[in-house]
């Protein structure tokens, strides 16, 4: 295996790990907004949230290609 698959093989599992984390981060917050409608709290705007979560991947996914490509120019 080239170090090329294995960057692209390290690359894949960072991706499908910050889906997972955006998941988990949806469902807590689906969570917290089921609790806070129970007690009676106004909710917050449920997209504004999921809009930072969604950001936080696309850097992350950003700076990892940025990182890979330093590696193949080198």
């Amino acid at each position: 295996m080239g170090m090329k698959d294995k960057f692209q093989d390290k690359s894949e599992q960072w991706q499908e790990q910050a889906k997972q984390k955006v998941q988990q981060g949806r469902e807590k917050g689906q969570e917290r907004g089921r609790q806070d409608q129970e007690r009676g709290r106004p909710g917050q705007d449920p997209m504004h949230p999921m809009r930072e979560r969604d950001e936080e991947a696309e850097r992350l996914r950003r700076e990892e290609e940025e990182r890979f490509s330093q590696d193949y120019d080198a």
